[in-house]
């Protein structure tokens, strides 16, 4: 059976005065799908996550999630569409504990207000305890559980970007944009995170878009790639294609191979 499609980019353009970080950029995304991004430095990728949670506002084109159009939505009624992010950069509150941390995934799912949540009592003594337990399956899928308590700037690097991908499992989300999760990171810490990324789409079925510079990461868990050089598509198809294309070999490596 023919998957529904997820995401819908299309003629995306996103300009910055005179400089243009997204020209006429357009792809699908299948249900279930881990679909890349890959291209050089300044080549747009992140520009497009940043158009698809609503941080950036292009001045043409569409994305739609489903049946819903994305674009003009602010980043929080994107999230809480099932929009979820990893970032770059850490994005933990370091003086707060790893399971705190993966709790702020769950704000958005809270319905109870500020006054019964600072004294913990009826619903929201109810809710709070209902999503720490939501919490808690995702320590247990990504193998956090020693670190449940540690304040997330004394984690291990590797386990800290475990954690961010923790905290955007707690959002539930149903597209989960993947931010180079193996940057910074060696070759076991790579290794372990491409097992928990493979093991998240295994058992959640979650969508995902991964831009990472990680070659090897990218051929062994993605099921298609996209290429950009300066916010421009290049080629499209199976890791294998795109490899071997080209134009995407000059792009990379001005033309040496």
């Amino acid at each position: 059976m023919e998957r529904l499609t997820k995401l819908e980019v299309r003629d995306l353009t996103l300009r910055f005065g005179g400089v243009t970080a997204l020209d006429n950029v357009g792809f699908d995304v299948m249900a279930g799908e881990m679909f890349a991004v890959i291209g050089p430095n300044g080549a747009g990728k992140t520009s497009i996550f940043n158009c698809v949670n609503g941080v950036y506002k292009p001045q043409a084109g569409t994305i739609r999630l489903g049946d819903t159009v994305l674009t003009g939505r602010s980043p929080a009624s994107i999230a809480a569409l099932g929009v979820a992010r990893t970032f770059q950069n850490l994005g933990l509150f370091g003086n707060l504990s790893l399971i705190d941390n993966l709790m702020l995934g769950r704000h958005h799912l809270m319905r109870t207000g500020m006054l019964a949540g600072m004294f913990w009592w009826g619903r929201a003594k109810r809710e709070e305890i209902t999503h720490r337990a939501d919490v808690e399956s995702v320590i247990d899928l990504l193998e956090l559980g020693p670190y449940r308590r540690t304040p997330a700037g004394m984690l291990p690097y590797g386990v800290a970007k475990r954690a961010e991908l923790g905290r955007a499992l707690a959002m539930e989300p149903t597209l989960l944009l993947l931010d180079e999760p193996v940057a910074g990171m060696n070759l076991e810490e790579t290794e372990d995170m491409a097992r928990y990324l493979t093991e998240v789409r295994r058992r959640l079925g979650v969508t995902m878009i991964l831009v990472e510079h990680d070659m090897r990461l990218v051929m062994d868990l993605a099921d298609r790639v996209l290429a950009l050089d300066f916010g421009v598509p290049i080629a499209t198809g199976t890791p294998a294609e795109v490899q071997n294309d080209p134009v995407v070999v000059e792009a990379y490596l001005g033309g040496a191979a």
